[in-house]
């Protein structure tokens, strides 16, 4: 659904505004949340129950398709020219602070509640406490301001035909999306089901790394943000997809026989920093490569498209590759997807940004 949502919102965005549509995908990810909150059992209406939760997670898919290209958007168009890495590093800020919040929320409600209550009324307060956050969001939608570069939509404004002849943007967006995503996947999402299943840590422990992880990892965004202002988005693009060609085999390795929970969380975090060198810039060098009327549009629809490919693919393959035996080819695998990358950011001209 992701990539159906970031063709509609970035449609959406170019032609009627970049605020709009970011409001318009918080509104249907909190009404996704407060329908799971409050969704039947199936001992209650039987099959339906399982389908209704279908749809209201593809819902909430087809929203999130669309905040990564309109936000991404909105970032680099109202942060000053100078420091714009700084400001649209926030993005990954946020995404990786929201992360944090909910393996709080989660560790909580497993302190408070009593033994199996998660599986019974736990999960719908996690779901209820999303619709109430994302409520909170839209009360607060007149402290969001239109950016600038929402101009008067022209004619092809948000349209596949607007965008076509910018293709050449749009196969770099996939380019770098796929080790990007990827890597991101691997290290963040993933890697709590590599400490256990391969490292045989125990998931408590794997929870506390995977926790403790994530706050170094936010704090790097606005620091590599920060650098690609003086070095340019390109260096970092460039460092990130060459630096993860050459340590995804070894880190991989290293953490699939490590036993200590430091060693384990030093490696998690190597594999993360390299991969702040991209998470920090990808949505501004993105949109800095479309011009306005087709901006949202082409960033979130390449990075939907991107990300469902080779990011919401990682566990799927890398769990394929340990069933048939050969769980050190998830990691080649990996490689070659990162020696795509590489590839495309050393093709990019340098720092070039199209006018509207």
């Amino acid at each position: 659904m992701r990539p159906l949502g970031s063709w509609y919102f970035g449609r959406r965005a170019d032609r009627h505004g970049r605020r709009g549509a970011m409001l318009a995908s918080i509104a249907m990810m909190g009404l996704g949340s407060a329908f799971i909150a409050a969704l039947p059992t199936y001992a209650s209406i039987g099959v339906a129950a399982p389908a209704l939760l279908l749809v209201a997670r593809m819902v909430q898919g087809f929203s999130t398709g669309g905040q990564y290209g309109t936000a991404a958007t909105y970032l680099s168009e109202i942060a000053p020219p100078a420091r714009r890495g700084f400001y649209a590093s926030f993005q990954y800020v946020t995404l990786i602070g929201g992360q944090l919040l909910a393996v709080i929320v989660l560790q909580l409600l497993q302190l408070a509640l009593p033994a199996g209550a998660m599986a019974t009324i736990g999960w719908r307060i996690a779901f209820a406490m999303g619709a109430a956050a994302a409520l909170a969001m839209l009360l607060l939608r007149g402290t969001i301001h239109e950016s600038a570069g929402a101009t008067a939509p022209r004619g092809d404004s948000g349209s596949l035909a607007g965008l076509l002849p910018h293709w050449r943007s749009f196969g770099t967006v996939l380019g770098l999306t796929a080790g990007g995503s990827l890597i991101f996947y691997i290290y963040s999402t993933y890697m709590q089901k590599y400490l256990v299943n391969t490292a045989h840590l125990s998931p408590g422990t794997a929870d506390a790394i995977m926790t403790a992880v994530l706050i170094p990892f936010m704090l790097m965004q606005p620091l590599f943000g920060a650098l690609s202002d003086r070095i340019g988005r390109r260096a970092n693009l460039v460092a990130f997809a060459a630096l993860a060609s050459v340590t995804t085999v070894p880190l991989l390795g290293w953490l699939s026989e490590v036993r200590s929970p430091l060693a384990a969380f030093l490696l998690v975090l190597a594999g993360l920093a390299v991969n702040s060198l991209y998470t920090s810039v990808s949505g501004l060098f993105k949109a800095e490569l479309f011009p306005l009327h087709v901006r949202a549009l082409g960033v979130g629809l390449a990075y939907g498209i991107g990300n469902a490919l080779f990011g919401g693919t990682a566990e799927a393959v890398a769990l394929s590759f340990k069933q048939h035996g050969h769980e050190g080819g998830f990691a080649w695998y990996a490689t070659a997807i990162c020696l795509v990358s590489l590839a495309t950011a050393l093709s990019i001209g340098r720092e070039r940004r199209p006018s509207p």
